[in-house]
């Protein structure tokens, strides 16, 4: 299974690994997303984006089929939102808002079977999403393969982007079955009393210590550190300066920014 983990391969080969994020709903969006060369993963969002349950099944399988990692942010950590995500055959899951190194163990709990954690097997449409091989000469991932191999094949970021989750962020690194810790700039500045909405998207120097302590103390645990950014100039500057896994692109910026250079460009303006 781990073969087909597009994105757990990346972060094992030392290389930074860069993904796209998805908001809007459809299988169709989602392949194009995944058919950009050079990414490893999309994240398919749960949490802000416009994704009922239904869309994020879509957009696992269209991902997937592509031979890239679908990683789905859920809305929060509870053990129905996880347990979604993975049983629709995801290759990892981001989970925002925790605050501290016990919710990062109940994350844990409910993303591995047992003895590990307590999630529940039964869908028949995780193994499907870890095929690889070339077309015509694939084999689906058996119902006891995948119960043995999904706990080590599975990649379980959590977000530090609360005031809490700051305080207590080397204990959360240091919680076995944790992969990576990923930041979202935004409610962290918000959180930590530095927003930089209000800031022009600056950072003021207190976020960048914040960020910076976040790297350090995913390193220092033997963990990953990733980081959502949107744009790939940004995201090559957290690149060149350590991070793991860092987002390129969001699908409903990028729509924006595109439908207003062109229509500025035909109305002269």
């Amino acid at each position: 299974m781990q073969k087909a983990n597009r994105l757990q391969k990346a972060l094992k080969s030392g290389k930074p690994s860069f993904g796209g994020w998805q908001g809007l709903p459809g299988s169709n969006l989602s392949r194009i997303l995944a058919r950009t060369p050079d990414l490893d993963w999309i994240c398919i969002d749960q949490e802000h984006g416009n994704m009922s349950d239904d869309a994020m099944h879509e957009s696992v399988a269209a991902i997937a089929a592509c031979g890239v990692s679908p990683i789905v942010r859920v809305p929060e950590g509870q053990h129905w939102m996880i347990k979604r995500a993975l049983d629709a055959g995801a290759h990892g899951i981001i989970v925002p808002l925790l605050t501290s190194a016990e919710d990062a163990k109940n994350i844990v709990k409910y993303s591995k079977f047992p003895p590990t954690g307590s999630r529940g097997l039964g869908s028949g449409l995780s193994m499907e999403k870890f095929i690889s091989g070339k077309t015509g000469d694939v084999t689906e991932v058996p119902m006891g393969d995948y119960f043995r191999d999904a706990n080590s094949s599975t990649v379980i970021c959590v977000q530090i982007e609360t005031a809490g989750a700051l305080k207590e962020v080397n204990e959360i690194a240091a919680v076995e079955g944790v992969d990576v810790l990923l930041i979202g700039p935004t409610d962290l500045g918000n959180n930590i009393g530095h927003p930089a909405v209000l800031n022009g998207g600056k950072h003021a120097p207190e976020l960048d210590e914040a960020i910076a302590k976040i790297n350090k103390a995913a390193h220092d645990a033997g963990k990953k550190s990733a980081i959502y950014m949107g744009s790939g100039e940004q995201a090559k500057h957290y690149a060149d300066n350590g991070f793991d896994m860092i987002n390129t692109a969001n699908d409903i910026a990028v729509l924006k920014k595109y439908f207003a250079e062109h229509v500025a460009t035909a109305t002269g303006k």
